[in-house]
């Protein structure tokens, strides 16, 4: 563990900060990271059918493009993992869950955040209608499972989140499906 020196405010934004800390590590060496403090997220792996996934397509400026990702969004104050997954999945895609499974928690890019994402699998979907936010361009897409995995081979699907609750979702149906037929 590292021992921290100094942590001085770089900017306070609209969802995370950034701090420039300094630190003493394990090895004595002494070094200065810009951090980003975020207040952590949920993801969602939304089952429309057995062999077809809930994905969108949304616009991400700081990469500028429209990328494909499963639901997903940051923590609102005091909200708990799954309260923000299960509006998340209602706000982007217009649908709700009967099921709800966690998967895990990822660490999207821990050389410079303190982010994790709860990644979530859902199932038994209810449709009630998207409430987007306004900063929100995206559209929803039901997408068979061989298809999406076809899209990580060939890198139309780059997003973390969405290829690591991908994994993690198959290997969950997979434990269950083993379960059922021993």
């Amino acid at each position: 563990m590292a021992e921290v020196k100094e942590k001085r405010l770089i900017h306070r934004g609209r969802i995370f900060d950034i701090f420039k800390e300094r630190i003493i590590l394990e090895n004595g060496a002494d070094t200065e990271l810009d951090i980003i403090r975020h207040p952590g997220a949920s993801a969602i792996v939304p089952l429309y059918s057995s062999d077809t996934v809930v994905l969108i397509r949304q616009y991400r400026h700081a990469i500028g493009e429209y990328i494909w990702e499963i639901p997903a969004g940051t923590f609102s104050s005091g909200e708990d993992p799954l309260s923000c997954a299960k509006r998340e999945l209602l706000e982007e895609t217009g649908f709700r869950a009967r099921f709800w499974k966690k998967l895990g928690i990822i660490t999207p890019v821990p050389a410079y955040s303190d982010e994790m994402i709860h990644v979530f699998f859902a199932k038994d979907l209810i449709e009630e209608g998207q409430r987007l936010e306004k900063d929100e361009l995206l559209e929803v897409h039901k997408v068979k499972i061989d298809e999406v995995y076809k899209m990580i081979k060939e890198g139309k699907i780059k997003d973390s989140k969405t290829i690591a609750g991908i994994f993690l979702a198959t290997l969950w149906l997979k434990d269950e499906g083993d379960k059922k037929n021993p």
